[in-house]
C-alpha cells in the first residue's frame, strides 16, 4: 500500500527521469556482459589460434607483438561497440524526448484547459495537438464544454425567470398582507365595537325587561291574568334567556365565576316554573320527574342556569305540539344527570348541533348560539354531554359530579 501510494504521487516528468535511468544502468550492464563475452570468447580464440601454434616458441617477442595486436584489435572492437551503444542510446533517447515532448504538450494543454474551464469557458484547439487519440478526446472535451455551457445558460434564464416569478409573488404577497392587515384591523375594531354595543345593549336592556316583568306581576295581583298577558310574559321571559346568555358571553372574560354548593334538584324545580307559562303557551307540558332529597353540586349558578335554561328553551322551540318535556335529575353512583327529552324531529348530525350558529330546522327563530355556550361551559367544567335523538324521542344528558364524592 505504500509503495502504491509513492506511485500515485509521482509526475510524469519523474517518471520519465526515473525511465531514462533505468535504461541507462541497464545498457552499461548490457555493454559491460557484452565486453567480458568478448573478452571471454577473445581468450579462448587466442589460445586455440593456429596462426600462433604455427610461431616458433623461440621467436617469443614476434609472439607477444601479434598478442599486443590482437588486444588492440580487441580494444579498438570494444570501443566501438561501446561508441555504437551510446550512439544508439542517444538516438534513442533523443527520439523519445522528441515524442515526450510532443506527449507532454499535449498533457499541458489538457491541464492548462481543465484548469481554467473551472472558472471560465474555454475550448482547446485540435491544431495545436500532435497526437490522434488526444485530438480525439480534445474533441469530446470540447463538445463537452459545450453542452455545459448551454445548460448554463438555460440555467440562468430559468433562474432569472425563477427570480422574476418570485419578485410578482413577493410583491403581490406585501400587497395581500396589506390588505389583511387593514382587514385586521377593521375586524379588531368592528370587534371591539360590537363587543362595546353588546356590553352596552345588554346592560340597558336589563332594567326595562325587570320593569316588564315586575309591572305585569303588580298587574297581575290586582287584575286577572288574560291569554294577552301571559303571552307578554313568556317574551319576556324568553328575552331575558336571550340576555342572560349574552350577559355570560360579555362577562365571561372579564369576570370570574366562583363555584359554590347548589342543590340541583330545587334549582331545577325553579328553574322549570319559570318557564311553565312559555311551555304552555307553544302547548307543550313539562312533565318534571322530581327528587324526594336534595342532591348537591359544586358549581356556579350562573353557569349551570345557563345549561338548564337553554335545555329548556330548546325542548319548548322543538317539542311537537302537544307533546311532553321529561326532565328529570338521575343519580348514578357518584353522578348526578340532568335528563332532558321529548318527541321531535330527528337530529340529522348530532355532532353539529353544538356548533355556533348551527340550526337544523332554519325556519326557526334564534340564533344558534345557546347549546354552543352549553358545550363550552360543560368544556370547562368538565361536565359530560350525552345525545341520542330517533324518530321517536330525543334525549340530552348532562353528568354532574355529586358533592362530598
Amino acid at each position: 500500500m505504500k509503495i502504491e501510494s509513492v506511485y500515485k504521487n509521482i509526475t510524469i516528468k519523474q517518471a520519465n527521469i526515473f525511465t531514462i535511468i533505468i535504461v541507462f544502468i541497464f545498457s552499461i550492464i548490457f555493454v559491460a556482459l557484452l565486453i567480458g563475452e568478448m573478452y571471454n570468447d577473445y581468450e579462448k580464440t587466442l589460445k586455440s589460434s593456429s596462426y600462433l601454434k604455427q610461431i616458433d616458441i623461440s621467436s617469443e617477442k614476434q609472439k607477444e607483438d601479434t598478442t599486443e595486436k590482437l588486444k588492440s584489435l580487441l580494444i579498438k572492437t570494444v570501443l566501438a561497440v561501446i561508441t555504437l551503444s551510446f550512439i544508439l542510446f542517444a538516438l534513442s533517447l533523443g527520439i523519445y524526448k522528441v515524442f515526450h515532448s510532443f506527449l507532454q504538450r499535449d498533457i499541458q494543454v489538457f491541464l492548462e484547459f481543465f484548469k481554467d474551464t473551472a472558472s471560465k469557458k474555454n475550448i482547446i484547439n485540435p491544431d495545436m495537438i500532435f497526437f490522434k487519440d488526444f485530438e480525439a478526446m480534445a474533441n469530446h472535451a470540447n463538445e463537452m464544454v459545450l453542452t455545459i455551457d448551454n445548460q448554463q445558460k438555460v440555467l440562468q434564464e430559468l433562474n432569472q425567470e425563477l427570480e422574476n416569478k418570485v419578485q410578482i409573488k413577493t410583491a403581490d404577497l406585501e400587497e395581500i398582507n396589506k390588505n389583511l392587515l387593514q382587514e385586521k384591523i377593521f375586524s379588531q375594531d368592528l370587534l371591539k365595537a360590537q363587543k362595546e354595543f353588546l356590553r352596552y345593549a345588554v346592560h340597558e336592556t336589563n332594567t326595562p325587561l325587570s320593569v316588564i316583568l315586575t309591572s305585569i306581576e303588580l298587574f297581575v295581583l290586582k287584575n286577572k291574568k288574560d291569554r294577552q298577558l301571559s303571552k307578554i310574559e313568556a317574551a319576556v321571559k324568553n328575552i331575558f334567556n336571550i340576555y342572560d346568555d349574552l350577559s355570560y358571553l360579555v362577562k365571561k372574560e372579564q369576570i370570574k365565576y366562583p363555584k359554590n354548593a347548589i342543590d340541583i334538584v330545587a334549582f331545577l324545580n325553579a328553574r322549570v316554573d319559570f318557564f311553565e307559562e312559555v311551555a304552555q303557551l307553544s302547548k307543550i307540558n313539562f312533565k318534571n320527574i322530581q327528587q324526594d332529597e336534595s342532591l348537591y353540586i359544586y358549581f356556579n349558578e350562573t353557569k349551570l342556569q345557563r345549561i338548564i335554561d337553554n335545555n329548556i328553551t330548546n325542548a319548548i322551540k322543538y317539542t311537537l305540539p302537544n307533546e311532553v318535556v321529561e326532565i328529570m335529575i338521575k343519580k348514578d353512583g357518584p353522578f348526578l344527570d340532568f335528563i332532558i327529552g321529548s318527541k321531535s324531529k330527528k337530529i340529522e348530525d348530532t355532532d353539529k348541533i353544538f356548533d355556533a350558529y348551527y340550526r337544523e330546522e332554519k325556519k326557526r327563530e334564534g340564533f344558534g348560539i345557546g347549546l354552543r355556550l352549553v358545550k363550552s361551559i360543560c368544556d370547562e367544567e368538565g361536565v359530560k354531554i350525552s345525545l341520542d335523538s330517533s324518530g321517536k324521542q330525543t334525549v340530552f344528558s348532562y353528568r354532574f359530579k355529586m358533592m362530598g364524592e
